[in-house]
């Protein structure tokens, strides 16, 4: 069986390491017979190179803990991949996708009958993920019965208090923030300064999550199996 190597951002923050560590023991649960690792693009460690050296020659299965495409996703993971000589194939990020967008439900709890609901997302400097918030925008509008808009924390794209400040001046009495983002650390904080009324908490640590990683995991080894 391949292994599975979930690989997060990185953060400086010890509660974002302690959401993905946290999420990944539901994985282990979820499929005790699965052998899991951990890794990080950038900034903390292990670096995927390095554990992929430590996980062996098996075939990894590399899935991003990533909500949306870009660099990290088509150059940075593969070039760390190549480096340490992994039998390794990468997955889809984890977003945009519908039980996502049940998460942030969840997270929003009863802030989902604000006058306007804002998703607010780290940003991106690739279109690729820049479409891939906007997607996430229009499937949480739809769950809800009402359009979405987006802001970033940072980067190109409509900055998050603006957004929240036209909600405002289109006449919305409260704001709302779902947060795309995985874990606390410096974007979170950057959405909880944007001024609206209430933000929600990261996605966190969400069963919803698990069965995701679980499911790019899968989708990887039918994709094998059919070319075979």
């Amino acid at each position: 069986m391949s292994i599975l190597l979930a690989v997060a951002h990185g953060t400086r923050d010890p509660a974002g390491a302690g959401v993905v560590g946290e999420l990944l023991a539901l994985v282990r649960a979820a499929r005790p017979e699965l052998t899991v690792g951990e890794a990080y693009a950038e900034i903390a460690a292990p670096s995927v190179s390095e554990a992929a050296r430590a996980l062996g020659y098996r075939p990894l299965v590399v899935v991003p803990l990533l909500l949306g495409r870009g660099y990290h996703v088509h150059v940075d993971i593969p070039e760390q991949l190549a480096e340490a000589g992994a039998d390794a194939v990468v997955s889809r990020p984890l977003g945009p996708h519908r039980e996502l967008t049940g998460v942030l439900l969840d997270r929003l709890g009863d802030a989902t009958a604000a006058d306007a609901v804002v998703l607010g997302a780290a940003g991106s400097t690739d279109p690729r993920g820049l479409a891939d918030v906007r997607a996430a925008a229009r499937l949480l509008g739809r769950a809800l019965g009402r359009p979405v808009p987006y802001g970033f924390a940072g980067g190109p794209g409509p900055a998050l208090p603006d957004v929240v400040d036209q909600a405002r001046r289109g006449g919305a009495r409260s704001v709302a923030v779902a947060s795309y983002l995985l874990a606390p650390g410096f974007f979170q904080r950057r959405l909880e300064a944007a001024g609206a009324d209430f933000t929600a908490a990261p996605l966190g640590v969400h069963q919803g999550l698990a069965r995701l990683i679980l499911r790019r995991y899968d989708e990887v080894g039918l994709r094998a199996r059919e070319v075979a």
